[in-house]
């Protein structure tokens, strides 16, 4: 049976209503299977809201048609990955936690020099990385910092997120000029150059520092990434449940160095333990360093 076509006014009111428990369930169930998200059901509107977008995009007039038709795509479809992109909360700003970037500064960067004398390579991980603002910051931070402090230290930034469009926008490096009052005035003459009236973007030199790559972390296990000095996620974890979190957790551990650091949101992951990582004690923070390896 082909898809239901929008073309009428009472079939977009049609549309428009809410879905019942049967139906959020079968969709709360597909996209935790596909992705690893697990949507509330206090975010049911939320759930509705992003569907209807997607569901007017597609010219389909009811739930249940526009359901068989997701469910048969394959998970790295276009339209999947729009779906996908509609059903994550993309809010994100420049060095939006502070407490957690000072510990960078302050804390993880010095060691990581005076510890480390012989490295040239600082291998840094934004994960979940959303439209770029953090991963810009944080390849500003560690830059300013290595060329005051170890100028012989490059930065290597990978940068991952499993919307592809945000991917796509945090590539480009082009933001509004509103977003310009995040940054230290510093930090906007040397990394950032004005485009227009209503636009500036990254410097060219700072974004060859970043690698943006998609990835669904239901997946990490085939993830090729290793020897991080520092991986950053914040506001990803808030999406999973509790038992997927300590997964997610433990396998990021497996992918620092030795001395590397994990730094998460402060409410991301209130109690987990590892027995290769030790808690790092800075005001503010929830962050951990990778002291020991399993043998």
């Amino acid at each position: 049976m082909g898809a239901l076509k929008i073309t009428t006014s009472d079939q977009l009111s049609q549309a428009a209503a809410g879905i019942d428990d049967e139906q959020f369930r079968q969709w709360g169930e597909l996209l935790e299977g596909r992705t690893g998200m697990v949507i509330p059901k206090e975010r049911k509107s939320f759930l509705v809201t992003g569907l209807r977008a997607r569901m007017r995009a597609e010219g389909f007039a009811d739930y249940r048609a526009y359901y068989d038709h997701v469910r048969e795509l394959k998970p790295g479809a276009p339209e999947w990955a729009l779906l996908v992109d509609r059903m994550t909360v993309h809010e994100t700003r420049f060095f939006r936690h502070q407490p957690s970037l000072a510990l960078l500064r302050h804390e993880v960067l010095p060691a990581f020099v005076t510890e480390s004398p012989e490295r040239h390579n600082f291998q840094a991980w934004s994960l979940g990385c959303a439209s770029g603002e953090e991963a810009y910051s944080l390849a500003m931070l560690c830059d300013d910092y290595f060329s005051c402090h170890a100028p012989g230290v490059m930065l290597g930034l990978l940068a991952t997120d499993i919307s592809q469009p945000v991917l796509n926008a945090a590539r480009k490096g082009i933001y509004d000029r509103r977003c310009l009052q995040q940054i230290d005035i510093a930090f906007q003459q040397r990394y950032t150059r004005s485009l227009d009236l209503r636009r500036f973007r990254i410097d060219e030199k700072l974004q060859r520092r970043i690698c943006f790559a998609q990835l669904n972390v239901l997946d990490l296990d085939r993830f090729p990434v290793a020897d991080m000095d520092l991986i950053f996620c914040q506001n990803m974890l808030i999406y999973f449940d509790r038992k997927k979190r300590l997964r997610i957790m433990d396998n990021l551990v497996q992918r620092l160095s030795l001395g590397g650091v994990l730094i998460v949101g402060p409410v991301d992951i209130p109690v987990w333990s590892n027995p290769e990582m030790e808690r790092i004690e800075f005001e503010g923070t929830l962050a951990f360093r990778r002291w020991t390896q399993a043998q």
